[in-house]
C-alpha cells in the first residue's frame, strides 16, 4: 500500500471558464493556469504521481511546454492512471477537498465524481471530494482563488 497527498492552487481571473474535477462550473471568474488550472484534477494527479514516486505534475506535464496550453485535465488526468497501471498500481481510494469561498460547489460534486471515477475506472463510492470555505480569510476567503488538497491510497 502506498499514500500520496497532492495540493494545488490558482487565482481566479475573470476571463476564464471555471473547470472543476473535470467540469465547467459556472461562474463569474475562472482558474489561471497554463493548462484549464483544474486545481481539484491537479491536487489528484499530484497525490497518484506521489504515491507511486512518479514525480508531479511539473515532472510530467510542464507549464514551459506549449503542448500542454489549455490541456483538459481529464486527458491528463488519463495518462497519469496509465502510469500507475504500468507500475501495477491500483486505485484504493481518493479524498479530496476543493478550498473556495465562491461559487457553492455541492450541486456539482457527484458529477466531478462519476467523471474521476470513470477516467481512474473505479467505482464511484472510492472518490470522495468535499468543499469548504475558509470562512472569508486569506486569498480563498478574498475570492482570489480556489485550492484544492488529495489524498490517495494505492494498493
Amino acid at each position: 500500500m502506498r499514500i500520496g497527498i497532492g495540493y494545488d492552487v490558482h487565482r481566479l481571473v475573470p476571463w476564464r471558464p471555471l473547470i472543476l474535477g473535470g467540469i465547467k462550473i459556472p461562474y463569474k471568474k475562472g482558474l489561471l493556469g497554463h493548462s484549464d488550472a483544474d486545481v481539484l484534477l491537479h491536487a489528484v494527479m499530484d497525490a497518484l504521481l506521489g504515491a507511486a514516486a512518479l514525480g508531479d505534475i511539473g515532472r510530467h506535464f510542464p507549464a514551459t511546454d506549449p503542448a500542454y496550453k489549455d490541456s483538459d485535465s481529464l486527458a491528463l488526468l488519463s495518462r497519469v492512471y496509465r502510469l500507475l497501471v504500468a507500475k501495477n498500481y491500483s486505485l484504493i481510494n481518493l479524498d479530496a477537498v476543493v478550498i473556495a469561498e465562491e461559487p457553492v460547489l455541492s450541486p456539482h460534486v457527484s458529477v466531478m465524481i462519476e467523471k474521476i471515477a470513470k477516467t481512474l475506472e473505479v467505482d464511484e463510492n472510492q472518490v470522495n471530494i468535499k468543499a469548504t470555505t475558509t470562512e472569508g480569510m486569506g486569498f480563498s476567503g478574498r475570492k482570489e482563488g480556489i485550492a484544492a488538497a488529495a489524498v490517495v491510497l494505492l494498493g
